[in-house]
């Protein structure tokens, strides 16, 4: 054996052990850093919503609850890159735009001189159940502080459920969540437009003008049962700056409806759907017993709902049809250069 020979061979050669001399602070790793950042943004976010809710009560008016949405979605995204921030900036603007629209207009749509309608919706509703008021009948025999509460909760959701379902589905399927939000913007200009047209009293107002019998306001009566009385007077606060004669058609229950029939696909379970379809059809019941909306005016905005829902797609398909007869008969226009 030479010098330079070894008694085994050099892939069993034993590794001799690295000396340590002390520890080693490694960097972060890119991923770790990530992680870092979004759970400080998402702690962040956290802390400015308590401290918002704090000092000002729990956020009911749809425009603040749609800014804390989009600044989920905005965190969502920061931590991704540049690109997603940007498309979320892109595909939410016009959204936000009309709606913004339709919250700044609908308080100008009873200044325009159209004749309020008060005393037809309620000959409506009567003739509709044999004679009696709805509303009425319903606060008669509804006065239980569970239903009171219960109701204030269905109540408020409006103001939740669907800028909440939007920031959920742009999360998760934008194909989806881009037909959501043109559904929900069609509906918005609908109803405003009706209210510019067919400017209506609801029951509560026809009650104090004493049109018809006495009726109250109850549907944020049950904040105080949840403890809560700052949120039913911030919302009441809210509703004093909008349009008083908007009753037709009824909203809350056009979204209530329109968002159950954007959900209930995804519904795999026997109680989701359940859920979803006891929602819609409770929406219109507190409304009524609240003295917000008659029976007419409920089966008008689910009707709203459903005409949105069967007529947006062809709509669609006629406007992409268009744009593609266009970019055919681009090129040879005459006045191309």
């Amino acid at each position: 054996m030479t010098a330079v020979d070894l008694p085994f061979p050099a892939a069993a050669a034993p590794s001799l052990p690295v000396p340590v001399v002390g520890p080693v602070d490694a960097p972060l790793r890119p991923a770790s850093r990530v992680r870092l950042l979004t759970a400080v943004l998402w702690l962040a976010l956290a802390v400015a919503f308590a401290a918002t809710c704090a000092t000002a009560g729990l956020p009911t008016d749809r425009v603040v609850l749609l800014g804390w949405v989009l600044a989920a979605l905005g965190v969502h995204a920061a931590t991704s890159g540049v690109r997603p921030l940007v498309r979320l900036l892109t595909d939410w603007l016009p959204l936000v735009v009309v709606l913004l629209a339709y919250d700044a207009s609908r308080g100008l749509a009873d200044g325009l001189g159209m004749p309020v309608h008060v005393a037809e919706l309620a000959d409506a509703d009567r003739w509709l159940s044999g004679g009696v008021l709805p509303t009425v009948w319903l606060q008669e025999h509804l006065q239980a502080d569970w239903w009171r509460a219960l109701a204030t909760l269905v109540y408020s959701s409006h103001f939740v459920v669907t800028p909440v379902v939007l920031g959920v589905l742009w999360a998760r399927d934008r194909e989806r969540w881009a037909r959501c939000a043109r559904a929900v913007a069609v509906l918005s200009v609908a109803g405003l437009v009706t209210y510019v047209l067919f400017p209506a009293a609801p029951p509560w107002l026809a009650a104090r003008d004493g049109v018809i019998e006495p009726v109250h306001r109850l549907t944020s009566g049950g904040w105080e049962v949840l403890g809560l009385p700052r949120a039913g007077a911030l919302l009441h606060s809210g509703q004093g700056q909008v349009n008083l004669v908007a009753a037709v058609p009824s909203l809350h229950t056009a979204f209530a409806v329109l968002m159950c029939a954007v959900l209930l696909p995804s519904a795999h379970r026997w109680w989701q759907r359940t859920g979803l379809v006891a929602y819609a059809v409770l929406m219109p019941v507190v409304l009524v017993w609240g003295g917000e909306h008659y029976v007419v005016d409920t089966l008008i905005g689910a009707g709203y709902a459903a005409g949105v829902l069967l007529v947006l797609p062809s709509l669609e398909r006629a406007g992409r049809a268009a744009l593609r007869r266009a970019a055919v008969l681009r090129p040879v226009l005459p006045w191309r250069t």
